[in-house]
């Protein structure tokens, strides 16, 4: 069971969207970056979701060789965070829907994205296939009404990931990725440095982490 914001802990907003600093899974793991992904249409700017990146503090141990490095050159540095992505700590991304969507529009971007970055690299199999298919089904029948979350949670030592669906007044619904190639990409789509999917939360986490760094 993830228990979310302990009594006395501080909620950091994202886009007025209020993050509890720490969240306890096996052990607390605090909020090391956060961010949105949008579009600009015509010059507007259109805001989807505000994400929160939980990591176990432990993480800095395994990105010694960075240290003394700028938030800014860290944000560029793709290898720090292919480093950050396979270091063995509890990883925990949280996703607050601004902008209403089908939850089948949100798995079909989620898929192609993976599936892209999989073929790429040459790791796109049936298992795989059958993988995405399983999280593309399990999206389709949601409605990401605003404030809805969905979570990710990859634990420590197991290559698995379990998301989370919660809408308000209904009970949450989940699903285990057992795909070792799917998860890590999935974790590329979000913390994968240039590549992410959110420029804002990979440059806020950079920063962060080069803060933690020099400690």
């Amino acid at each position: 069971m993830i228990s979310v914001g302990a009594v006395g802990t501080e909620a950091v907003l994202v886009d007025e969207i209020p993050f509890p600093s720490v969240i306890t899974t096996t052990k607390p793991l605090s909020l090391l970056g956060h961010g949105i992904t949008d579009i600009e249409i015509h010059f507007l700017q259109i805001k989807f979701t505000a994400i929160g990146v939980y990591l176990d503090p432990e993480i800095v141990g395994h990105l010694q060789q960075w240290k003394a490095k700028k938030g800014t050159e860290l944000a560029e540095d793709d290898d720090f965070f292919d480093a950050l992505i396979s270091a063995p700590v509890e990883k925990f991304i949280r996703v607050v829907v601004i902008k209403e969507i089908k939850g089948s529009q949100y798995g079909v971007q989620l898929e192609s994205s993976v599936r892209d970055r999989l073929a790429a690299d040459d790791k796109y199999e049936e298992e795989e296939e059958e993988a995405l298919e399983k999280i593309v089904e399990f999206f389709q029948s949601k409605y990401f009404k605003k404030d809805s979350i969905i979570t990710f949670h990859f634990p420590a030592t197991s290559p698995t990931a379990e998301i989370v669906f919660t809408a308000e007044g209904k009970e949450s619904s989940k699903i285990k990725v057992e795909n070792a190639n799917v998860v890590e990409t999935i974790k590329k789509w979000y913390l994968g440095g240039t590549r992410g999917v959110s420029p804002s939360t990979i440059s806020s986490l950079a920063n962060t982490l080069s803060a933690e760094l020099t400690k």
